[in-house]
């Protein structure tokens, strides 16, 4: 099987292609012409030499999740159910407001922390997404919205939420994998407050999270005491509540730009 180019950030890339002999300086032109210009075919991309595009063309492709189906409600809002193999599909969600377009991604095929108010958590657990699979999310539906630099006019994705399907921190590598391609001013240039991962509160990954990417942090909270946040989201009982706002804090104060967000689902007559 070729290898898929979504499956590679810029410095990956560069190795590729030093790999192969090239210059490194053919990562971001695969990248700009993938991201920006939404071209997936290796013989359009016109300036990289015909010798080049014939050996890339045997060694490499893009490949895409499968649309399954495409939902698009009165306010513009719009799901995507996406095939990521024959056995397991994911659904991505674009919501539109006035002053910006969120595009709401997933990170594993169900999700194992079983969090019993959701969908998703009664799924089980499948797999983890590949970097493809996540980076593939924003192509789709960039493309779907018809947003790319010579289409200005278009609405365009100005934020991304890791907040789909799955535990994203998780998926550690692959997740922060993507979210660098979505920052790379080669790709799709997003600014690092603008894409925001949130977890039900892994405070190792936490931790490991601020020393290596600059995205914004959302905690799935739901319950404000660990009795009750226990029977909720049963990750409390490995980090307690305690841990988990030290980690905020952690977090918070390594950057003062950085934020930190609560979610809170209400459920009448348990939180």
């Amino acid at each position: 099987m070729r290898a898929n180019l979504l499956n590679y950030d810029k410095t990956s890339l560069e190795g590729f292609f030093t790999d192969l002999g090239e210059k490194s300086f053919r990562a971001s032109q695969i990248l700009k012409w993938i991201y920006q210009h939404g071209v997936d075919q290796v013989d359009r991309m016109t300036n990289l030499s015909a010798d080049l595009r014939s050996r890339l063309g045997d060694l490499a492709e893009v490949r895409l999740p499968n649309i399954v189906s495409q939902q698009i409600s009165s306010d513009g809002t719009r799901k995507w159910l996406l095939r990521v193999d024959k056995a397991n599909s994911i659904e991505t969600v674009f919501i539109p407001e006035a002053d910006r377009g969120t595009l709401c991604v997933s990170s594993q095929v169900g999700c194992p922390l079983a969090c019993t108010f959701c969908a998703t958590g009664k799924q089980g657990f499948n797999r983890n997404l590949t970097v493809a699979e996540i980076i593939g999310q924003v192509v789709i539906a960039t493309r779907a919205l018809g947003h790319y630099r010579n289409n200005p006019s278009s609405r365009p994705i100005t934020n991304v939420v890791l907040m789909g399907m799955g535990e994203p921190l998780l998926n550690f590598d692959n997740v922060v994998t993507a979210m660098g391609l979505m920052m790379d001013d080669d790709a799709f240039g997003l600014a690092k407050r603008k894409i925001t991962l949130s977890t039900a509160g892994v405070v190792p990954a936490i931790d490991r999270l601020r020393e290596c990417s600059p995205v914004s942090l959302a905690i799935s909270l739901h319950a404000p005491f660990d009795e009750l946040r226990d029977d909720l989201v049963p990750l409390n009982k490995s980090y307690p509540l305690i841990e988990l706002l030290a980690a905020c804090r952690r977090f918070a104060e390594s950057d003062s730009r950085r934020s930190v967000t609560f979610e809170y689902v209400m459920l009448d007559s348990i939180n």
